[in-house]
């Protein structure tokens, strides 16, 4: 049976995201893909979902009304408020939703990215091997553009099946330093930067999007360093990298291809979903870890 969404309210940057393009920075097209790939991966577990493709939303929420068919869908990521009909569920969760029901997902206490996945495959186009949106690059996703008020999502197929999963305890994984393997110029920096950078409060800024975060050095933990612009080559998600008036900047999912500003460090993957939930406002402290740990956890990890 056939089954449509319509979209009635849609905060900034509400997208959707599938595990993105990895392969193809190479030609100058970051993979892009959910800003917390575990919040994104549980939201799909929840909902019995078939493929990748979901919807990642930000503090403000999202609202969404059953146009025709029914389907499963999960939600995940942060702390968020969800309604069905007007009725409170658990966050993160899954609910049945038939024609004419209302999903309201309201701000809530922590977190800046949330997903709702399906037990449908979205009817999108894919667009250089995925159906994730990249709002610089204008692909993937609708139009390849953040979702409005107004679109339809149309889905296809007959559904997958939901399973019964506890959702593991999100409070758990909150807190704690950000751990970083050092990055490629940080010997650049004078040894005193390097260690005042480890263990040092930063603050993290209204600045930031899908691109990057931007970070408050109030310690003036890079004050007064001569930080030359270099040749540009390859960055990656996660990387530190410091301007040349000593503002340090995490590189996200859509961050660009390359970068001729030095690089102090690399967030671990295991650390960067959590990373990216932190809030403005919010304090950070990073830690360094050797590259062979952090290979570890990223294999420990992988479901």
């Amino acid at each position: 049976m056939s089954c449509s969404l319509k979209v009635d309210r849609a905060g900034p940057l509400c997208t959707v995201q599938d595990g993105g393009r990895p392969n193809l920075l190479a030609h100058g097209i970051s993979a892009s893909g959910p800003m917390d790939i575990g919040a994104h991966r549980l939201a799909g577990t929840l909902a019995g979902a078939c493929d990748e493709t979901g919807i990642e939303f930000t503090r403000a929420g999202l609202d969404l009304q059953v146009e025709s068919g029914g389907l499963f869908a999960g939600w995940a990521g942060g702390a968020f408020e969800v309604r069905v009909n007007g009725e409170h569920r658990p966050w993160p969760g899954v609910g049945r939703l038939a024609a004419g029901d209302r999903l309201n997902i309201m701000p809530g206490a922590a977190g800046n990215y949330g997903y709702l996945r399906f037990n449908k495959v979205l009817d999108l186009p894919m667009v250089l091997g995925s159906r994730a949106t990249s709002t610089r690059a204008r692909l993937g996703g609708l139009e390849g553009r953040a979702l409005r008020a107004g679109d339809v999502l149309r889905f296809a197929g007959e559904g997958g099946h939901v399973q019964s999963v506890v959702p593991p305890n999100q409070a758990a994984d909150c807190a704690g330093a950000i751990r970083i393997t050092w990055g490629i110029h940080a010997d650049r920096f004078a040894a005193e930067t390097r260690r005042n950078f480890v263990g040092t409060p930063f603050r993290v800024t209204n600045a930031m999007d899908r691109m990057g975060v931007r970070l408050a050095d109030e310690k003036g933990v890079f004050a007064g360093s001569s930080i030359l612009s270099l040749i540009s080559d390859p960055i990656l998600p996660g990387d530190v990298q410091i301007l040349g008036d000593g503002t340090p900047i995490v590189l996200m999912r859509d961050h660009q291809p390359t970068g001729g500003y030095p690089r102090i460090g690399t967030i671990i993957s295991a650390d960067l979903d959590r990373f990216a939930q932190m809030r403005p406002g919010e304090e950070v402290v990073f830690v360094p870890v050797s590259v062979d740990h952090a290979h570890r956890l990223m294999r420990s990890a992988k479901p």
